[in-house]
């Protein structure tokens, strides 16, 4: 019975794994002034994050599936989503 456990908890945390945080439902979350913190919450830790001089641009998921955030002082100023359209 704990072998039947164990398969059922490994193949339920592959499912998980798999899901993406980089959807539209989490992209509506998005609010400008939102801070860096509050964005991780939702999106997880950003797959790059470009510093300028007086911004970062951020970026979670692909090239063609992405979210893409630009904080000044660790807040969101402006965020754009890349292939993430109702269907």
């Amino acid at each position: 019975m704990k072998k039947y456990m164990a398969i059922a908890a490994a193949a339920a945390a592959l499912t998980l794994a798999g899901c993406s945080k980089v959807n539209l439902e989490n992209y509506e979350k998005i609010e400008i002034g939102m801070d860096k913190t509050e964005v991780e919450a939702i999106l997880g830790s950003a797959d790059k994050c470009e510093e300028k001089t007086l911004h970062t641009n951020c970026i979670w998921g692909s090239k063609d599936k992405n979210i893409e955030i630009t904080l000044v002082s660790d807040k969101v100023s402006l965020y754009s989503k890349t292939g993430l359209d109702a269907k």
